[in-house]
């Protein structure tokens, strides 16, 4: 009995802080859609979808996801070819260089954008400001990280023998993609665009900035029926549609991500250096590049002009609330905000992450306690199907009374940022606590190791750098995190994301321009994040 009492134990606490701070809102999110004066009315469901506004938000939703999925796609598989297959001078800085975009905060990719095809920006003769293509060119450029990194992660670990097989029968390079690599890759450019779409479709913040009032999606309609409008009925509605949605698409995904491949190969594929017939790969790769330097550098010259001269003066007005009183407290008191609450976020996603790696890689004597575990790996990554808007939401409207009244807490934003990352803690570390020989566990056992003398001499030398990296994107992405957090930020506490939206939607040159500052200060403190993760080489978005 000892081994299923361990399980539950181990389990027992983050089943608790899911159920309290997951299952919960999401069950209330769901009565205030389908509850109307206590009786189950779900007519008033199909009502609220039945809204002219609504067809066109699910329309949109759609097909900027799906034109985002497909510019995403078609940068991220050459530059994804380029960093695993090729043996490139500063290959690593590339890669994390490419990484960056999917931890910048979604308010700072729209800001950046915003300035870029603003028209005082460098690209503003094309008229795309505030039009949906500058939407979909933000979603994608948010996006081809996950990409870069899930088909790149494949292409590296591709057994190379097939492919030269192939060729040393005749096979010209076309063909040899063709009938070989691309079979074998296939399942990664698939799972990764599902991913993308996932992504794209839950772009909250990029969305909220580029479009304003005039272009929703589902995750912004649902914040501004909630914030504005005050109709938490037909939020409701939207995010129980959201809800099924996304879950929809993360289980399509999960089995396309479990297809075998028996051309796997166990090592990774050395790199080899560049060819002539790399130059196409090359020059798409210097595209992407180019794609991800432009509104960032756009960004950074923004923020040191003022009254078109050169100049700090809006850093220096980050100390000040803006003009006529834009904010109530300094952005630098914001960024105080959201380092103290990312902290807090990081400790907590870290520590019920681990713990959730450690219940769902265990190993299994059984068939039951094997499927057990099976279903708490998928209850765990429950918040990976809902978005922040919708977890956000959630908190909104049930932890508002006793004994959950946090609406005061001080807690209450980072467990909900400890939410949002928690899946992503999860992934960087199931792959490496499965890769652990459990023969070494066995061996320390026999030599008279207890469990926890077995965990520290066997497990912890391999899994502390992975454990680094997952708790520096645990950070990065609680930082940044802008859905959950647009809900719940207190006036007097606003995090830096929440600032620099603020900024943006008040009138006057100086708040513009404490908001571009801002939102360098951001940018900078999530790739310096990033950049040491990617020291430690490990983990991978291309895990979900």
């Amino acid at each position: 009995m000892r081994r299923p009492l361990t399980l539950v134990a181990l389990a027992a606490a983050p089943v608790l802080a899911l159920g309290v701070f997951f299952v919960l809102p999401v069950t209330g999110m769901l009565a205030e859609g389908f509850w109307v004066d206590g009786r189950f009315a779900p007519g008033e469901v199909l009502a609220v979808l039945g809204r002219p506004r609504v067809h066109r938000v699910l329309w949109f939703t759609l097909w900027s996801a799906t034109a985002a999925t497909a510019v995403a796609v078609l940068l991220g598989l050459p530059a994804a070819y380029a960093v695993s297959r090729l043996a490139l001078p500063g290959r690593g800085a590339l890669r994390a260089a490419l990484m960056v975009p999917f931890v910048l905060p979604t308010v700072v990719v729209g800001v950046a954008f915003q300035q870029l095809l603003g028209e005082d920006g460098s690209l503003g003769f094309l008229g795309l400001d505030g039009s949906p293509v500058a939407i979909v060119l933000g979603l994608a450029f948010f996006n081809v990280s996950v990409v870069v990194r899930v088909v790149g992660g494949a292409w590296e670990s591709l057994d190379p023998r097939p492919a030269e097989a192939a060729a040393a029968l005749g096979a010209g390079p076309a063909q040899v993609f063709r009938t070989v690599t691309w079979p074998a890759l296939r399942p990664a450019v698939v799972s990764a665009g599902s991913v993308v779409f996932l992504f794209c479709a839950a772009g909250f913040g990029v969305v909220l900035t580029l479009g304003g009032l005039r272009y929703a999606s589902v995750e912004t309609e649902i914040y501004l029926l909630t914030t504005n409008l005050l109709d938490l009925q037909a939020a409701a509605a939207l995010s129980v549609l959201q809800l099924l949605v996304v879950g929809s698409l993360l289980l399509v995904a999960g089995r396309l991500r479990a297809v075998p491949d028996a051309r796997v190969a166990r090592t990774v594929a050395r790199p080899r250096a560049a060819r002539r017939g790399d130059v196409p790969v090359l020059l798409a790769t210097a595209l992407l590049v180019v794609y991800v330097a432009a509104p960032v550098l756009t960004l950074v010259a923004g923020s040191l002009r003022v009254d078109g001269a050169w100049s700090l003066a809006n850093y220096r007005a980050l100390g000040t609330e803006g003009s006529e009183q834009a904010l109530l407290v300094p952005v630098t008191a914001a960024l105080g905000n959201s380092v103290r609450t990312a902290v807090d976020a990081t400790w907590m996603a870290v520590l019920l992450g681990l713990l959730v790696a450690v219940v769902v890689t265990g190993r299994s004597r059984s068939r039951a306690e094997r499927r057990v575990r099976g279903l708490l790996d998928g209850f765990f990554m429950l918040p990976l199907g809902v978005s922040a808007v919708t977890v956000g939401f959630g908190f909104l409207i049930t932890l508002d009374r006793p004994p959950l009244d946090l609406r005061d807490s001080g807690l209450l934003v980072p467990v909900a940022q400890a939410l949002v990352a928690l899946p992503l803690v999860v992934r960087t570390l199931v792959p490496v606590l499965q890769g652990i020989d459990d023969r070494q566990r066995q061996a320390a056992a026999s030599l008279g190791a207890g469990p926890l003398r077995s965990a520290l001499t066997v497990d912890l030398p391999i899994v502390w750098k992975p454990l680094l990296a997952a708790a520096g994107f645990a950070f990065a992405v609680s930082l940044g995190e802008f859905g959950a957090t647009s809900f719940l930020a207190r006036e007097d506490a606003p995090t830096l994301p929440v600032v620099i939206f603020r900024l943006i939607g008040h009138p006057g040159a100086m708040n513009y321009g404490m908001a571009l500052a801002g939102s360098v200060v951001l940018a900078a403190t999530t790739a310096v994040v990033m950049l040491a993760v990617e020291r430690l080489r490990v983990g991978s978005v291309g895990t979900f």
